[in-house]
């Protein structure tokens, strides 16, 4: 078995329990599996990347209703929310194992390493959705719209592999250093014993977060050095080809460092 091969097996499974523990499985036989870096490698014929199930409904981001946290539907809601970029962040990271050729093995590994991480993520969350007290038929992944706007900047850059480490981890997923921090207060605030689990989970994935984000960061500048391009003068520029969101504060400026922005990419972000 090869293993980028298998990350494009994996990430066209539909089932949300089966993805989790085919990336489990992959993780842990890599070891064991032959790297073909150089593989020029197309999806199945009719398949549909990435798989998803039926449920949740896929909609615009305008047409997700908000719901307060202050409800136990709303910290539902929330949870299932960020459930479903975790599911879509297994998918980013199998993305870019399978989809790009010609980098170095330690690529594929990291991430392959960022799918296990978000599969552990999203099965926290899985868990504590469904344990939820609920008087009908628990919650569960699959019970609330959803939106795929991160997955629409990976087909945006599905051509270039220094737009996709530029857009995805250290643009799109680095919002959610931004944003962890503030949802936790919010549930602080609540204080029951649903919205402190919530918030325990949570530091866990802000941890795991802070590290791919770093990833992001090393393999963009690693892939910039390599085409002797300027990281932090191209940037922007990628950012208005590709129409990525604009980054609005507040940062959480602890963990960006953490992940490897520098102050010059911190200022950049304040003024911007």
């Amino acid at each position: 078995m090869e293993l980028r091969q298998r990350a494009l097996e994996v990430l066209c499974l539909t089932d949300p329990a089966q993805k989790v523990a085919a990336t489990v499985a992959l993780h842990e036989q890599a070891p064991a599996l032959v790297l073909d870096v150089q593989a020029q490698l197309q999806p199945p014929a009719g398949a549909s990347l990435p798989g998803h199930p039926e449920r949740p409904p896929l909609v615009k981001h305008t047409e997700v209703v908000k719901r307060s946290p202050s409800t136990l539907e709303g910290r539902a809601a929330l949870l299932h929310s960020i459930a479903h970029i975790e599911f879509n962040a297994i998918n980013l990271a199998l993305d870019a194992v399978w989809r790009f050729a010609g980098m170095p093995p330690a690529f594929y590994t990291d991430w392959l390493r960022v799918a296990r991480e978000e599969a552990y993520h999203f099965g926290l969350l899985r868990q504590q959705l469904q344990h939820m007290p609920h008087t009908g038929q628990p919650w569960d992944y699959g019970d609330f719209p959803a939106h795929q706007g991160l997955w629409s900047m990976c087909e945006r850059t599905a051509d270039d592999i220094v737009a996709r480490m530029a857009l995805v981890p250290r643009t799109m997923e680095a919002r959610g250093l931004d944003a962890t921090p503030l949802i936790q207060a919010k549930l602080r605030r609540i204080g029951t014993p649903d919205a402190l689990e919530a918030v325990a989970v949570l530091d866990i994935i802000l941890r795991d977060e802070v590290g791919h984000v770093a990833i992001g960061n090393h393999w963009y500048r690693w892939l910039c050095e390599r085409q002797g391009l300027d990281p932090v003068a191209l940037y922007p520029e990628l950012t208005r080809r590709h129409e990525a969101p604009r980054m609005r504060p507040p940062f959480n400026d602890e963990a960006r460092r953490a992940a490897g922005f520098t102050e010059i990419e911190m200022e950049w972000l304040q003024n911007g």
